[in-house]
């Protein structure tokens, strides 16, 4: 199996204004496990003042957060979208980001690389950050 570079990606600079520019985040295959990263980045998140919206097909709250089921079920204007999903997952979810029409960044975790998804988003007018942990970039750019 080859391993897919990212072919559209964002600098750090361009990272900072992303959350700077950022309330609404939503953190999409977001675990109620506390052992694993995506609830580690969501709580991250959630703690540096971010409005932090869980995605989750199951649970009803997960670090005290009400959980969507889906993108399309969140109700507020999501400027963010952080993902926690296997690369063949990002076909769907790039829709799904591009459809509700007012997300500005499609940020993928670490080795998470959907070149295909984000050409799509990027076309579409939406940034993108692929193979990054949110958390991470968030701060080495604050620290």
């Amino acid at each position: 199996m080859e391993c897919e570079m990212p072919r559209v990606n964002s600098n750090r600079e361009e990272m900072k204004k992303y959350f700077q520019e950022s309330k609404t985040i939503a953190v999409i295959g977001c675990s109620p496990d506390n052992t694993k990263a995506s609830n580690h980045v969501a709580e991250y998140l959630r703690d540096n003042g971010y409005k932090m919206i869980p995605v989750y097909p199951k649970h009803d709250e997960i670090l005290g957060q009400k959980v969507y089921r889906s993108l399309a079920e969140i109700d507020v204007p999501v400027d963010m979208v952080v993902i926690f999903r296997k690369p063949k997952a990002l076909d769907a979810i790039a829709d799904a980001v591009i459809a509700r029409g007012d997300v500005k960044v499609y940020w993928t975790q670490l080795a998470l690389i959907n070149n295909n998804a984000a050409d799509r988003v990027k076309e579409a007018g939406i940034s993108v950050v692929q193979n990054y942990c949110a958390m991470v970039e968030h701060r080495e750019i604050f620290r």
